[in-house]
């Protein structure tokens, strides 16, 4: 799972917003101004019968700042992404 979903910066970071375009969703802001500092990201590939999915997570960030259900409370009622 994507921990930018507990992550302060998750409306403002330029590194969530590129997870975002890879996984084709609307993003939670337009112009992003933070930078995340050595984020790592997982990126896992499964081969269907007729198409390629790629699944996009940042499982690591020197810059994360912990705050619990952010990605939540600024898409009430969404699911939250897995």
């Amino acid at each position: 799972m994507c921990i930018c979903i507990n992550c302060h910066y998750v409306d403002r970071c330029t590194t969530y917003h590129a997870v975002e375009t890879q996984h084709q969703v609307p993003h939670l802001t337009e112009t992003p101004d933070f930078e995340a500092n050595e984020p790592s990201i997982n990126v896992n590939i499964r081969t269907r019968e007729d198409y390629i999915e790629m699944e996009w997570d940042v499982v690591g960030c020197l810059s994360f700042k912990q705050e619990t259900g952010k990605w939540a409370r600024l898409r009430p009622g969404e699911l939250v992404p897995t």
